[in-house]
């Protein structure tokens, strides 16, 4: 198996930061879009891959929620949060009331949201696949872009304080590869997804499977199933460990009352 981790690029990223942080010794690969990282991940290119799931601010990561239901056998065995610092980077000398397009990757200027219409009302906000892509698309002294301090080089200024409209804004990423779960790795969280029956009370029974084994659940995030209007998917986070009989016990009695269910991760 390769011992190469892919993530989201270019390098600078917050995706890259995360993927040092997570991968050890493993050699990083940058792809330039998620569905390329899971493409890598089924055909072998890569061992293990390293994908933002969550934002404190704009939510779950739904791209990569649907990329991992899709995937057979994708896994999760490791998460990081990572605090997120968005800056704006223009070139030298520019004057901040000239500026006219800012870039930076849909969840950045999303996350920004609030600064941007305050303070750059009349500004195209045009969208990259990375906050480190954003930066190279400044051609002139009218572009700006939000990504990390890290991504500035020389003839770039970087504004001196967090954009972010929520200061502590922080995203989790997955470290993920195709396997299958462990019965016997320790755990404090359990990353799945549960589709309930087509009837009153139908998730209402699933989390009282939860409820009955006293199981906290962290997260919850419904997602559209395609090709079936009208009816969703339900990605959740409980804490647990996967090891414990009891835990396991709960899993296959919820699975017993939905009518599907997908181990996505236990880290």
């Amino acid at each position: 198996m390769s011992n190469k981790v892919g993530y989201l690029g270019p390098k600078g990223t917050y995706s890259e930061y995360a993927a040092r942080a997570m991968a050890g010794k493993g050699e990083l690969s940058a792809y330039s879009c998620f569905p390329e990282i899971f493409r890598a991940l089924r055909c072998g290119e890569i061992g293990s891959a390293v994908i933002p799931i969550e934002n404190a601010v704009n939510g779950a990561v739904t791209q990569n929620l649907d990329l991992m239901q899709e995937t057979e056998g994708v896994f999760a065995f490791a998460s990081y949060d990572k605090k997120i610092d968005h800056r704006l980077i223009t070139l030298k000398g520019c004057d901040l009331k000239d500026i006219k397009c800012i870039y930076s990757h849909p969840q950045a200027l999303g996350q920004c949201a609030a600064y941007l219409a305050r303070n750059f009302p009349e500004a195209r906000l045009i969208p990259t696949s990375s906050t480190a892509e954003s930066v190279e698309k400044i051609s002139s002294r009218q572009d700006a872009a939000i990504a990390g301090a890290q991504c500035a080089r020389e003839g770039y200024e970087v504004s001196p304080f967090n954009l972010s409209d929520e200061p502590d804004n922080s995203t989790t990423f997955l470290h993920i590869a195709i396997r299958e779960p462990d019965a016997s790795a320790r755990s404090e969280k359990i990353f799945f997804s549960v589709t309930c029956r087509h009837e009153v009370g139908g998730l209402l029974k699933l989390l009282e499977v939860l409820c009955k084994h006293g199981i906290n659940m962290t997260e919850i995030e419904s997602r559209p199933i395609k090709d079936r209007h009208g009816e969703f998917r339900f990605f959740m986070e409980i804490e647990g460990d996967y090891s414990s009989p009891d835990i396991r016990k709960a899993l296959a009695e919820l699975k017993d009352k939905a009518s599907s269910l997908k181990l996505l991760g236990c880290y």
